[in-house]
Formats: C-alpha cells, sequence, structure tokens
C-alpha cells in the first residue's frame, strides 16, 4: 500500500507522541529511578509497529461485519490478523479441533 506524504505525516506524530507519552510518565520515570539506586544503568527501547488498514466502502464493511459478528470476542482486525495466519474459526468463536498424533508412535 503507498502511503501518501500526509500519511507518513501523521504517523510520525503518532510515533512521537507515544515517545513523548513515555518520556513524560511520572510512572516510568519512578521504576527506573528505583532501579538506578539499586546500582543499575538504565537503557530503555521500545519499538512501535504501527498497522494501517484502508478502510471499505459502506456495503463491504457491513457484509463483513454481519460475519463478523459470528465471532463477538473478536475484532475484524483480529480475524484478518488469524487468517494470515492461517487459522480459522467454527462458528462458536473457536479454533477447529486439531488431532494429536502424540499417541502413534512416532
Amino acid at each position: 500500500m503507498a502511503l501518501n506524504q500526509k500519511v507518513k505525516n501523521l504517523i510520525q506524530q503518532l510515533g512521537e507522541a507515544i515517545h513523548e507519552s513515555v518520556s513524560e510518565s511520572e510512572d516510568i520515570a519512578v521504576v527506573v529511578k528505583n532501579i538506578r539506586e539499586q546500582g543499575f544503568d538504565v537503557l530503555l527501547m521500545l519499538e512501535a509497529t504501527i498497522g494501517l488498514n484502508e478502510v471499505e466502502d459502506g456495503a463491504t464493511a457491513a457484509a463483513e461485519n454481519s460475519t463478523d459478528n459470528l465471532h463477538e470476542p473478536f475484532t475484524s482486525n483480529d480475524l484478518n490478523f488469524l487468517r494470515s495466519l492461517r487459522i480459522s474459526l467454527t462458528e462458536d468463536g473457536n479454533p477447529p479441533e486439531t488431532v494429536s498424533d502424540e499417541g502413534s508412535g512416532e
């Protein structure tokens, strides 16, 4: 998917906002201070993965949402992720049962 410059700028702003939130967090500062008091230096590196999905037109999204309701605990993003791993769900929202070959003597 090709991203236009506006979207790239928004993604960069999001990264900067996340960095700023972590940098200014009093909770994180307290824990880092406690670790330093124990004689350790702290290097905190976080990785953020930002995934984008293009919004589908209303008819396609409505049809997809009607099938997603069968799997209420999962969002459409959850289902897309599971499909990307080639995991399918049964109508009750559970993965299909698999047969273990532990007792086959192999």
